[in-house]
């Protein structure tokens, strides 16, 4: 199969989906790799080592989506790739299409077969997510604190404190991977630490894990009020596989915090699980500010760590890229496995449940 890997357009993004060696792996399986001159440098890889390892440099996008069979890259088209979009090409991205109208109509529209890293589950883990949650979990407490700053808007505080001050309070809405590594940093920086999720069980496990170190509460509107009325980091951090974040911190929740208190929403790429978060910010300009509180907006946190999160989302996705690669999407839809749950839309229908009950759309099963 021929694979193109385009230079990442969006705003801040300097991720590239593959790596030298992601590329030689592919190369030696049989398939031809084209990849955008330039499509490295954001990651610091250069062109003569993805050449090195067997890729043919291509030195525009149109040619990538011309020739290719499958476009292998790291976040959903850009307005500018539309056009550049086949009948048939496999698509092999992050799409998040349940807050993304416009991409999955023009995905519908070129009968493109879209497959999304972040639908496909194994043992009801989801491997292509993952590494970036980790990382994103884990930037947003570092971006927390940086916020908190009174220089960057912030109410002045030090995320840890000092002897004899109160440290910072972080509240974390949502217990699984983002949720965690959020926690971890925040409570390896000393700050009081309180996370929230409907799993009760998973709440027990956070708490036998950290030794009563952080606060566990179920989640219900009750409980959620009155941790973000205390809140001077709130961090989002809820997911949905596929579909549209549910709404858990209101207009009211917000106002209720303090005036330079910091939210973050890791959750804002799947519509976001704050109801002020009303807008998509960019790593250039990352926040706005609603009710006297700085609200961080960035759909791709991990793109501002390409050096890492590169590496990573190539170890994630390499596997199953080759999969589809040797296989083809009908072979993958035939045998069921879990590369088939990525499968969002097939020539103009909505294969995804999810993300068909997320807009409104008409769901055709496989």
């Amino acid at each position: 199969m021929i694979i193109g890997v385009p230079k990442e357009i969006k705003t801040g993004e300097n991720r590239i989906a593959v790596t030298p060696g992601a590329v030689r792996v592919l190369v030696n399986a049989g398939h031809k790799v084209l990849i955008e001159a330039g499509a490295g440098a954001g990651s610091t890889i250069e062109d003569n080592q993805l050449a090195y390892a067997g890729a043919e440099m291509v030195s525009g996008p149109e040619e990538i989506y011309r020739r290719a069979e499958m476009i292998y890259k790291v976040k959903e088209p850009h307005p500018s790739e539309y056009a550049l979009l086949r009948e048939g090409q496999i698509l092999f991205a992050y799409l998040h299409l349940a807050a993304a109208p416009e991409v999955t109509r023009v995905l519908m529209e070129r009968k493109v077969v879209a497959v999304a890293y972040e639908t496909v589950s194994v043992g009801g883990a989801l491997p292509m997510l993952v590494p970036m949650s980790e990382i994103a979990g884990r930037m947003a407490t570092q971006i927390g604190a940086h916020f908190l700053e009174r220089s960057n808007g912030g109410k002045g505080l030090l995320l840890g404190g000092v002897p004899g001050v109160t440290p910072a309070e972080v509240v974390i809405l949502g217990g699984g991977i983002v949720g965690v590594n959020a926690a971890r940093v925040a409570m390896g920086m000393g700050a009081r630490v309180t996370v929230i999720d409907i799993n009760v069980e998973r709440l027990r496990h956070l708490d036998g894990a950290n030794g009563g170190r952080l606060v566990t509460l179920y989640s219900n509107p009750h409980n959620i009020a009155q941790a973000v009325a205390g809140a001077d980091l709130l961090i989002g951090a809820v997911l949905i596989p596929g579909g549209r974040t549910p709404l858990l911190c209101t207009r009211e929740m917000v106002e209720s915090m303090q005036p330079g208190a910091v939210i973050i929403d890791v959750a804002i790429d799947q519509g976001g699980c704050i109801e002020t978060m009303d807008r998509l910010t960019c790593h250039s300009k990352p926040t706005f500010e609603r009710y006297g509180v700085l609200h961080y907006a960035v759909p791709n946190i991990p793109g501002a760590v390409p050096q890492t999160s590169t590496y990573a989302l190539s170890n994630a996705t390499l596997p199953y890229a080759l999969e589809l690669a040797n296989k083809g999407w009908e072979r993958i839809a035939a045998e069921k496995k879990p590369l088939s749950q990525g499968l969002n839309v097939v020539y103009g229908k909505i294969v995804n449940r999810a993300v068909a009950e997320a807009l409104s759309l008409e769901y055709m099963p496989l």
